[in-house]
């Protein structure tokens, strides 16, 4: 079989950047230490019923395409059946060019479905279809096996403070799996005051789960220390938050008792008591993550559920989201500067969705790094809408710029879908290729030792570190 599109120097452009990948990055583990994969279908070891299932179902990435090339919502979300839904799928591919989605389908297709001697599109769907669904059938291909052949040695899924974490339990139980598959605290809502309905019933979901009776702030942010006490007890170090920006308003205490009283009655907050409340919870967050050593991630920027009709329809996250420009800089000033003052900053990851706000970000960081622990303050790599090729080498321009690439902390997938670690093969070989790029140009020293120690360390060993996981040193 002959690879036609996804070859093995596929993106690698000049002989350095070959070896670069070759001999350094491409058989390195992943960790990956921020997805949305569901523990459950883990602990149960799912077994997916066609290439719909694993690769369309929940893809609003897919969807986004399907719906601007014309295809219906019925083939989409909709009753259609799992066949129909991925012929329209094979329609749109050829569609795609020079979206990531064409080099992330082949790469898919090639790892570790086996499928590198066609491209997807009409005439090859039938086949591609019968082929990836025997395949999927196969041991090797369930979720444990997946991840298995795919040389995963560590994931965090994405959990709510509300969640039981039994199939978090049931791994870290399960003596025939050796991959370890973390929890990740993400109280999103636990500062979702916009609407009081919705959050009081997930406060009472937080009272029953931590057994504390939540009867005023006080009592609340207990629950919440409860829950994080729980979730690290079974093995989680990382926080994240999905935010629009970074909440920093100042406010009194007295002030936070009563806005909490006021929405547990369930009123209707103003603007300015929904910012209050935020930045009280997000700090009273923080300084729990830096109590234990967490790492804090903030994914923000995004510009939420826009089209109301489709809203209603379907629910959120399903490709109604854009990028935002919502001010950032003063708050996120204001934000780590008080923990810092404190001696309270946890390690933190920064993941901005807006590109224009790169350098914002990557020198925001520099003021906060503490001379003690390499690369404290992190620019996240290329997030949603930016982990194209070139959005992954807008960021690595921009950290090497304002920082120190040496000390990132790499690729994640942040993705739900069990086929998507190509995703850290394809970040390895866009960062081999700016690499040794400039080690042709005479911009890099031609020196495959120092720079393949800098690949490998960004590709595996800085995470392995900074998060503080019990993981083999890699060579």
């Amino acid at each position: 079989m002959s690879d036609i599109f996804v070859t093995k120097n596929f993106v690698l452009q000049n002989d350095s950047a070959v070896e670069l990948f070759h001999e350094h990055a491409r058989d390195l583990p992943i960790i990956d230490y921020h997805c949305h994969l569901p523990p459950q279908d883990i602990a149960e070891d799912r077994q997916f019923a066609n290439l719909t299932k694993i690769w369309l179902d929940g893809d609003h990435y897919k969807w986004r395409a399907m719906r601007a090339s014309g295809v219906d919502e019925r083939f989409i979300t909709g009753d259609a059946s799992d066949w129909e839904k991925f012929e329209k799928w094979a329609e749109t591919v050829p569609k795609t060019l020079r979206n990531p989605l064409y080099h992330w389908t082949h790469l898919e297709l090639k790892r570790p479905l086996g499928i590198s001697d066609r491209l997807l599109c009409p005439e090859t769907a039938q086949g591609i279809w019968d082929e990836c669904n025997a395949r999927l059938a196969e041991p090797d291909f369930s979720c444990r096996g997946i991840m298995k052949q795919m040389n995963v040695v560590l994931v965090c899924t994405t959990d709510d403070p509300t969640d039981t974490l039994d199939a978090h339990a049931r791994l870290r139980d399960d003596p025939s799996f050796d991959i370890q598959v973390l929890p990740t605290f993400r109280p999103d809502r636990a500062m979702a005051v916009e609407a009081p309905e919705p959050f009081n019933d997930w406060v009472d979901k937080l009272a029953d789960a931590s057994q504390i009776d939540v009867k005023d702030y006080d009592s609340f942010v207990e629950a919440l220390r409860q829950r994080h006490d729980h979730f690290h007890a079974l093995g989680c170090r990382v926080s994240d938050h999905g935010i629009e920006t970074i909440y920093a308003d100042d406010h009194g205490r007295s002030e936070i008792l009563a806005v909490f009283r006021r929405i547990r009655r369930g009123n209707e907050l103003r603007p300015e008591e929904i910012l209050a409340f935020k930045s009280t919870v997000l700090r009273e967050l923080a300084m729990m993550d830096h109590g234990k050593d967490w790492v804090q991630q903030f994914h923000f920027g995004a510009m939420r559920n826009n089209n109301t009709r489709m809203l209603e329809q379907l629910g959120p996250d399903t490709g109604y989201d854009s990028i935002g420009d919502f001010p950032i800089a003063r708050a996120m000033s204001r934000f780590f500067d008080r923990l810092d003052r404190d001696d309270q900053l946890a390690k933190t990851i920064l993941y901005n969705l807006n590109p224009a706000q790169n350098e914002l970000v990557a020198t925001m960081l520099g003021n906060f790094q503490d001379g003690r622990t390499p690369g404290k303050m992190q620019m996240g790599s290329g997030w949603w809408f930016l982990d194209t090729k070139d959005g992954i080498e807008k960021q690595l321009d921009c950290l090497s710029n304002m920082g120190l690439l040496s000390a990132f902390v790499g690729m994640l997938t942040d993705s739900r879908s069990f086929l998507s670690y190509t995703r850290h093969e394809y970040f390895r070989r866009i960062l081999c290729n700016v690499l040794g790029t400039e080690m042709e140009q005479g911009l890099l020293p031609k020196d495959m030792d120092l720079i393949g120690k800098l690949v490998r360390d960004v590709c595996y060993r800085n995470a392995a570190r900074y998060f503080g996981f019990d993981l083999p040193e890699c060579p």
